[in-house]
């Protein structure tokens, strides 16, 4: 399950070196206990080596080379990359931290996921809402409670309008809202009202704006509505469900990024310690959230 730094430490490489990395995959993995950042790698050498200088690690001047000094790979690169990457790194043998979505189209989340299975490593998906202890607290609560009979989810943002995220291609060309926050909601919602079992339908309103229908185990229907390209400040995200116990709503904390990271390297490093390779948030969720992604993909282009 890999070898661990001297003083017990996980060694993790990271490849990217944009601003998600930057703000949150670096200083989370190199201020983290039970983690190491060891080695960076990028397609821009530079922006590499400035990240890697700035928390003391290596750079590595080819992937491969970097799968050598590590035991652990957290992505923070386009969706389309990860998945052939992730492929590469699971089969030499290194345990993931992968973006979501966990690829650009439902054939490469698959071949992740199963190249995870054949090395038997872990990999969790960064969805930074379920790391949250508000989230985690608001979760158990409804399961305590029981008798839910709808819910829905709202991510409205400007994000693509502006900002550090804007020029992200993968977001402004391939992705926009449904691949970007997509995810978080489709998780939140599965999370709090049991399995979605399908998308009912889904549609593309000028400016990104997204309407989904979802349909959950045990006849429970959600709805999502989801853009990057609205002027809203501050953002709006918000997951409500209603039901015999009347109407609770779970809003995003500003900074709760951050936390949520170290929630996730708290658990990253336990399973790699324990041997495990079962989590709520690890690539099979990934691929289950891929499979609803393209659904709603198709039933907007009908």
């Amino acid at each position: 399950m890999g070898q661990l730094i001297a003083d017990g430490q996980l060694r993790v490489g990271l490849i990217g070196a944009g601003p998600w990395a930057t703000t949150i995959h670096a200083p989370g993995l190199a201020d983290h206990p039970g983690t190491a950042l060891t080695a960076v790698w990028a397609r821009r050498p530079e922006a590499a080596q400035t990240l890697a200088e700035t928390h003391c690690a290596a750079t590595a001047g080819s992937v491969e080379e970097l799968f050598e000094q590590v035991d652990a790979v957290a992505f923070a690169v386009p969706p389309a990359i990860q998945a052939e990457l992730g492929v590469r790194a699971a089969e030499a043998g290194k345990h993931l931290i992968l973006e979501k979505p966990i690829a650009a189209d439902l054939d490469g989340a698959r071949r992740l996921a199963d190249a995870v299975a054949a090395a038997d490593v872990a990999a969790l998906v960064v969805l930074t809402l379920r790391y949250s202890a508000q989230t985690q607290e608001w979760l158990a609560g409804l399961a305590q409670a029981g008798g839910w009979a709808g819910g829905g989810a709202r991510w409205l943002s400007g994000a693509l309008l502006g900002g550090q995220f804007a020029a992200s291609e993968w977001r402004q060309e391939d992705g926009g809202a449904l691949f970007d926050i997509g995810p978080h909601a489709l998780d939140m919602l599965d999370a709090a009202l049991g399995p979605i079992t399908g998308v009912v339908a889904a549609r593309q309103s000028p400016g990104d704006l997204w309407h989904l229908m979802l349909a959950h185990e045990g006849g429970v229907i959600s709805t999502a509505t989801l853009s990057l390209r609205l002027p809203v400040q501050p953002t709006v995200v918000e997951v409500a469900v209603w039901g015999e116990h009347g109407y609770r709503t779970l809003g995003r904390k500003p900074g709760s990024a951050q936390e949520s990271y170290t929630a996730l390297l708290d658990d990253f490093a336990a399973m790699i310690a324990s041997g495990t390779t079962t989590h709520p948030c690890d690539v099979r969720r990934g691929l289950h959230l891929q499979e609803l992604l393209e659904q709603a993909r198709q039933l907007a282009a009908e």
